[in-house]
């Protein structure tokens, strides 16, 4: 969902960027999406559902059942239909999949003016964007498992990231990495935070068991260095779902775009 392309391939000697892509924008082989074409024919009688639908439904079945519950014939039986009654609206599963993950794009708020202080800004919308990876779990699997077509409101989330770093300090290119940056940080936590709560595992369950269960390992004496850092360091805080992740974005985006640390 928010992936970021790469741009440097379309860099010219002198540092164009504009130039270059208009010349992509403009070549033939450029890919044939869902969105390039019209939900309905010309002719024919109405359509009895709509692509919202069907990926409003597929999303239900991929939230409560996982990615691989997702097939065109799982989804027709959940709408009550033959699965070839989908393919008039969606041409294969890779298209549902991409119209999925710009449905998730589409949760996110972008009504918020920009313009104030762009990390403040930022990090809100990266806290949106890990809450969504959160709901939809399946969404990091589907980004690491095949080639994301960005979609419409997939490319308003990085018009809109791009826009709230218009005042930023650092290139373009710097600010296509922080973007990119923010989303894979999105997706890690959200990993780390869906793992924490499916199991009792001690390596990622709460800190205070991750604590107790290093310290009975230091306790052993084989770890001095383990055992030493843990003494200094004290007990842990109480969990907070945001401060590390809101640590982590407020010192590496500056630091990305050229600023330092604030």
């Amino acid at each position: 969902m928010f992936a970021v392309l790469d741009y440097r391939q379309f860099r010219t000697p002198d540092g164009d960027l504009k130039g270059r892509w208009r010349t992509v924008a403009d070549r033939e082989t450029r890919p044939t999406t869902v969105w390039s074409r019209p939900e309905r024919g010309a002719r024919g009688p109405a359509p009895e559902r709509s692509r919202t639908q069907i990926t409003t439904a597929a999303l239900a079945l991929a939230d409560a059942e996982g990615l691989g519950a997702v097939s065109m014939r799982a989804l027709a039986q959940r709408l009550g239909t033959g699965p070839a009654s989908l393919y008039r609206y969606v041409g294969s599963r890779d298209e549902l999949l991409d119209l999925m993950a710009d449905a998730v794009a589409g949760e996110l708020d972008l009504s918020g003016a920009t313009g104030g202080d762009w990390l403040d800004d930022l990090v809100g919308l990266a806290l949106q964007s890990r809450d969504a990876h959160v709901r939809h779990p399946w969404l990091a699997d589907l980004n690491d498992r095949r080639g994301e077509v960005l979609g419409p409101h997939a490319i308003d989330y990085l018009d809109h990231a791009l826009g709230i770093l218009a005042p930023a300090p650092g290139t373009a290119g710097q600010k296509l990495g922080a973007v990119g940056l923010l989303g894979g940080l999105a997706v890690l936590f959200a990993r780390r935070e869906a793992a924490a709560t499916s199991t009792g595992d001690p390596a990622t369950g709460d800190p205070a068991a991750r604590a107790a269960h290093l310290a009975a390992v230091a306790a052993e004496g084989r770890h001095p260095h383990l055992l030493a850092a843990l003494t200094a360091a004290g007990a842990p805080p109480p969990a907070d779902r945001d401060a590390l992740f809101v640590r982590l974005l407020r010192r590496l985006l500056p630091a990305m775009l050229g600023q330092g640390e604030p």
